[in-house]
């Protein structure tokens, strides 16, 4: 399974597609926030290299996010791309991913319903975790049988969270699922020669 998203070329910076020279600096901004994120959580300070770090991972998640083959889409914000990065995953849904997700502690329960194309799906807005160190995040979630498509987005400034939602929201609707169909495979698919 793929996924694919009309992002907004207007807030959104593609992270997935971007090889080389193109979208470097957002992804490296990106990827140092997450670090930083995850720094914070566990109560390490900034390293000297961690600056290199976060160079050589921006210039190798493009090739692995290539290898996941459209299972995995990554944006960060345009204007500021270390405020917000979000995410986009296409899991098969085995029974051990299953139990995790029935797992869950209890303050991942409150969710609130989020119906798209892609079905009606879960919303989780968590803009105050329990945790000072743990940055504020957004997951839409949704179960189409065999696969579970999640959209995750983590923002580095609990102030400024909520006035991304909108934005969030406009992200997880242009979500869907591209199915590779060829000419004839299917009766109701109606194919049109170029104009």
């Amino acid at each position: 399974m793929r996924l694919s998203a009309d992002a907004d070329p207007q807030l959104w910076i593609p992270v997935t597609d971007s090889l080389g020279w193109r979208g470097r600096r957002h992804r490296k901004a990106a990827i140092r926030m997450l670090l930083g994120q995850v720094n914070a959580a566990v109560g390490a300070t900034e390293r000297p290299g961690s600056r290199f770090g976060a160079w050589a991972m921006s210039q190798a998640a493009p090739m692995l996010m290539k290898k996941a083959d459209g299972r995995v889409l990554v944006w960060t914000w345009k204007a500021e791309p270390e405020l917000v990065v979000a995410m986009a995953t296409a899991q098969v849904l085995t029974p051990d991913v299953r139990i995790a997700r029935a797992s869950m502690p209890m303050e991942y329960d409150d969710t609130t319903s989020f119906p798209t194309r892609l079905g009606v799906g879960e919303k989780l807005v968590v803009a105050m975790p329990p945790s000072p160190a743990t940055p504020p995040f957004t997951t839409y979630t949704w179960d189409t049988g065999t696969h579970l498509v999640t959209l995750t987005a983590v923002c580095s400034d609990r102030e400024r969270f909520g006035t991304l939602s909108g934005a969030l929201d406009d992200l997880a609707r242009s979500l869907r699922i591209a199915d590779d169909l060829t000419g004839g495979e299917s009766p109701e698919v109606l194919r049109l020669p170029p104009a």
